[in-house]
């Protein structure tokens, strides 16, 4: 019996675990992956997925999509569909110049804060974004481009549980708000699709956005299980294209990105929020993305 015969005989249809996770429910392509989502649910972990065909739209699983949790980095997309639309529009040149300000200066994510130089061109400020998660070059952007601005781009685009909520913070005091972004997998995974049929905001826009997305590094989670280079995977590898933005924190893990195969394509989004008590908490966390990225592998290929 070969892998996928077996990966193919496993459950099917929906999955009902106990306590407070309903609506588990998934074609038989993916029951593997929600073995994993359930027992994580089971252990007391907040799951939150989607994932849907590119083409026909169709729900190929769904847990909890509505639910609205912190999304850490992922709400960066919506600054990047800002200021994509801005080029060439107003002024906005992808060649302006921007300048990093000691109140722009934050830890954690990106390469930028390691390098000397003091400023860089729009374009490449959003490139570190979309590579890196770079938080001082979000910051940047952000004071450019204005988080105002960015949550009327949001409202525009009728998303209501998803939004950028604040800039890159090293710490969150009583006055900050407390998340960087918050979403819901169902407006996520939409918004995905949008930018892969060139129909948020406009083409022009969404795939300079994909561009930029394509770029990401970070394949650590969903994506861990495509086989693609994380350094190098912006040109079609085995007939996979991806796009993808991850967010993390402490005990949350968040992917959404669109992955395109030779059979099909999909959009996709997953976010747990669980308890990281000790490093096997973490582990069996992305091992169950990486499983629920074996499921969509074997969908579009």
């Amino acid at each position: 019996m070969t892998a996928t015969t077996e990966r193919r005989r496993r459950g099917r249809g929906h999955l009902q675990p106990t306590g407070r996770h309903r609506g588990f429910e998934a074609t038989e392509n993916f029951s593997a992956g929600f073995q994993a989502l359930a027992h994580l649910a089971l252990d007391g972990a907040q799951v939150s997925a989607r994932a849907i065909d590119l083409l026909t739209g169709r729900v190929l699983f769904s847990v909890d999509d509505h639910v609205v949790l912190p999304t850490a980095s992922i709400g960066k997309v919506l600054l990047l569909l800002e200021v994509s639309a801005r080029l060439g529009v107003g002024g906005y040149s992808r060649y302006d110049i921007l300048d990093r300000t000691s109140p722009d200066e934050v830890e954690d994510s990106g390469i930028w804060q390691h390098l000397h130089t003091p400023a860089l061109p729009l374009a490449d400020v959003a490139s570190l974004v979309g590579a890196a998660s770079d938080n001082l070059a979000t910051n940047v952007l952000l004071r450019r481009v204005g988080l105002d601005a960015v949550r009327e781009r949001t409202d525009e685009l009728g998303l209501q549980r998803t939004a950028l909520l604040d800039r890159v913070r090293d710490r969150r005091g009583p006055d900050d708000a407390p998340q960087l972004s918050v979403g819901s997998m169902d407006e996520l995974v939409w918004l995905f699709a949008a930018i892969a049929r060139g129909e948020a905001i406009d083409a022009t826009t969404s795939y300079r956005v994909a561009d930029w997305l394509a770029l990401n590094v970070d394949l650590s989670m969903v994506a861990s299980a495509f086989g693609l280079d994380p350094l190098s995977h912006v040109r079609s590898d085995h007939n996979l294209t991806l796009f993808n933005k991850t967010g993390t924190d402490k005990g949350l893990l968040s992917e959404v990105g669109v992955l395109r195969g030779p059979r099909a394509g999909v959009a996709y989004g997953v976010t747990l929020s669980y308890r990281d008590d000790r490093l096997a908490d973490r582990l069996s966390a992305r091992q169950a993305m990486h499983t629920i990225g074996l499921d969509l592998l074997e969908y579009v290929h």
